[in-house]
């Protein structure tokens, strides 16, 4: 692909943002076939398949979205043009492409980019969730800034970027009142037999809480098995079983999910990486994020 054709580029932007082929007509007021013939020519001109087929619904495969990203910033940039052109004002903001791990607490990873909100230069922070893998692996395609992971970046990775240890957290059990007047009592002798919802077993957080039950002779109730920290606390919140979550956010967890503290494993600890291109090294916003860790959040 030796030059991009930007009117396919905005046909496949569109039908992108719009997940759907038919929608994109409508509001492009243009054929079915001219977006479908336009959008085989550019995938042709790209070499590879930029969607695929979700249900009714038209979703990216990992190469669209990269050239998702990059049209977004492309079309972005039209506009302010367009606006600049016509006398309008623009202050546009400094970018900041964040992926999180979809293991993540989401408490944390508020608390981690919170300093961003505070830098004096306006930030516009585009923020992906999903697997740490597939996010790191965006970082060697320059489509990420910072990826915030429970993990670091393996050794024996290709990808031109660095970890940053940001600090590490002892975990806190939680529980709903009811659960926590019968299982704080003995804790943790007493968490054997417990309902327990844990992370899944490709997190890291998981296999340190097997290897504790496993050292100290617990063996859980496992009631559920949830890959998201959210969905994890929101079904503890409705006393599905108990969970765990970092001890840095133990008070904004009683008091968003309503749960009480039955105990802290000091033994498990949770660790918190960020993932930076070796390009995006001195942005300010990532400065700030490594800094807040390192200085006030852990």
């Amino acid at each position: 692909m030796q030059r991009i054709n930007y009117q396919h580029l905005f046909y496949f932007w569109n039908v992108a943002r719009e997940e759907s082929i038919t929608r994109a007509c409508e509001k492009l007021h243009l054929a079915q076939p001219t977006i479908s013939g336009q959008l085989t020519v550019f995938e042709e001109a790209v070499g590879e398949k930029l969607f695929y087929k979700n249900g009714r619904k038209m979703a990216l495969t990992d190469t669209g979205r990269v050239v998702f990203r990059y049209a977004d910033e492309i079309f972005s940039l039209g506009q302010e043009l367009t606006n600049t052109l016509k006398g309008r004002p623009t202050g546009r903001p400094l970018r900041l492409v964040l992926g999180v791990a979809d293991a993540l607490p989401k408490l944390v990873v508020y608390r981690l980019i919170e300093p961003v909100f505070q830098l004096p230069e306006p930030v516009q922070i585009v923020c992906y969730e999903d697997k740490a893998e597939r996010l790191m692996a965006e970082i060697s395609l320059q489509g990420i800034d910072l990826v915030l992971s429970d993990a670091p970046l393996a050794q024996s990775s290709s990808a031109n970027a660095f970890n940053h240890l940001l600090g590490e957290c002892t975990v806190t059990v939680f529980g709903t009142p009811q659960l926590a007047a019968v299982y704080r009592p003995d804790f943790p002798r007493s968490l054997t037999g417990a309902p327990f919802l844990l992370p899944t077993s490709n997190t890291a957080l998981r296999r340190s809480l097997d290897q504790w039950f496993d050292t100290e002779n617990i063996h859980p109730k496992i009631q559920a098995e949830i890959e998201d920290s959210a969905l994890i606390k929101t079904f503890g919140s409705g006393g599905a079983g108990l969970f765990v979550a970092p001890t840095t956010v133990e008070t904004e967890i009683q008091r968003q999910y309503d749960v009480e503290i039955i105990g802290r494993i000091d033994a498990v600890k949770e660790r918190f990486y960020a993932i930076t291109a070796r390009r995006k090294m001195k942005h300010p916003a990532v400065t700030a994020v490594l800094e807040n860790a390192r200085e006030k959040l852990f």
